[in-house]
């Protein structure tokens, strides 16, 4: 994420609000997953081993998932920048893909439209490859009024109904906003953070491997 787009703090990523898991096919014995997304994912403003993909690598290392992660994030993506980049990041040929974008996109209040293209240009890419992804969602800052913000939260569990993909409804539950849980900027988790993610997301990530660790 950007900070020098951001909203204000107090409003930003608010509205946790309990969503169901939505239903998604699960892989057998995967052996390489991408995760595909922005700053989050890629570990902004961490050590090395501290960002979410080495976090949750140990993580699934110790539930003997047999798993490894690719790191796919990059700093400032919106859904349009990884859009331009996703064949090329699907290089690697991993055998299903975790995409967690749309942060940027709603801080610099991009219009839902365009979002939700981008977003459905990136699942088709990834159907017509047969690949399993796991949607980790976003929730909007409620200070963009209540029409966008509505749009904007609906965008994910429509998209995992569409595409049959698992959503895991918000990257950033149990820790948006929380001082103690993420950076100066009020947006990135710390490392800290980034465990409570990690230990909140795994359950569903391992189901959806199909290995219940």
């Amino acid at each position: 994420m950007n900070p020098s787009s951001r909203p204000s703090r107090r409003a930003l990523l608010v509205g946790l609000a309990a969503v169901p898991l939505a239903a998604g096919r699960a892989f057998a014995k995967p052996k390489t997953v991408l995760v595909f997304g922005d700053s989050l994912v890629a570990g902004l403003g961490l050590p090395t081993e501290q960002g979410f993909v080495p976090q949750m690598q140990a993580a699934l290392d110790k539930a003997k998932a047999g798993v490894t992660l690719i790191n796919g994030g990059v700093s400032g993506d919106t859904t349009t920048t990884a859009l331009a980049r996703l064949d090329w990041a699907l290089g690697d040929n991993p055998d299903g893909v975790l995409v967690e974008l749309g942060a940027n996109d709603m801080l610099q209040a991009i219009p839902v439209a365009t979002i939700a293209a981008n977003l459905d240009a990136i699942m088709q890419k990834l159907a017509a490859r047969k690949l399993p992804v796991f949607i980790a969602g976003m929730k909007a800052n409620r200070g963009l009024g209540a029409d966008y913000a509505a749009a904007f939260d609906a965008l994910y569990p429509a998209l995992a109904t569409k595409y049959g993909a698992t959503l895991y409804p918000f990257f950033l539950d149990g820790v948006a906003l929380d001082p103690k849980l993420t950076q100066p900027d009020m947006l990135h988790p710390n490392a800290a953070g980034v465990a409570v993610i990690v230990k909140r997301m795994l359950p569903a990530f391992t189901a959806w491997l199909g290995k219940r660790g």
